[in-house]
């Protein structure tokens, strides 16, 4: 059972890493958001927050199911679409895709807020990352913020996710 401690502890980093994200990118403006971040053939800033806000409703996704049902499977799970996909990145503004991320992580916090002690321990497997708890999904949020903010710093990032069957592209 999570501890109020782990909780809040888990709170503070999600706003942590998010912070220093939003940072780095809105320091980028409209036109460096629309350039490669890490070289040729890689994401710009634009797709990049995009695909953290993909990847925002399906977490949340997978933990509202992980908190209805027995260890799910979650693969073929996805949240509601964000207002800004993938394919659509740049037809928006920096300006409009930090929104989308400020109001993705107000849904999220919300769920976490509604989460009882003994239910961060239940479990969804999903065929990329395995079987993890709910803390586990909740925690993945802020890596992955953590990850891209390296991406979009220029740096290699400190956080790799271990996939169970390698990593996805996730643009086809």
């Amino acid at each position: 059972m999570a501890t109020v401690e782990q909780v809040q502890e888990l709170k503070e980093k999600m706003r942590a890493e998010r912070g220093n994200l939003l940072d780095a990118l809105e320091a980028l403006g409209d036109d460096g958001a629309e350039r490669s971040t890490s070289g040729e053939g890689e994401w710009s800033a634009k797709q990049q927050m995009a695909h953290l806000c993909e990847m925002e409703t399906a977490y949340r996704a997978w933990v509202e199911k992980a908190l209805t049902e027995d260890n799910p499977n979650v693969d073929n799970v996805f949240g509601g679409p964000p207002a800004i996909s993938l394919t659509k990145a740049h037809d928006h503004t920096a300006a409009e895709h930090l929104a989308e991320m400020r109001r993705q992580r107000a849904l999220t916090e919300a769920v976490i807020d509604g989460i009882k002690a003994e239910q961060f321990e239940r479990t969804a497997t999903q065929q990329m990352f395995g079987t993890l708890t709910v803390m586990q999904w909740l925690r993945s949020y802020y890596r992955h913020d953590r990850m891209h903010s390296d991406q979009v710093s220029g740096r290699d990032p400190a956080y790799k996710p271990r996939f169970t069957n390698g990593e996805p592209d996730q643009r086809r």
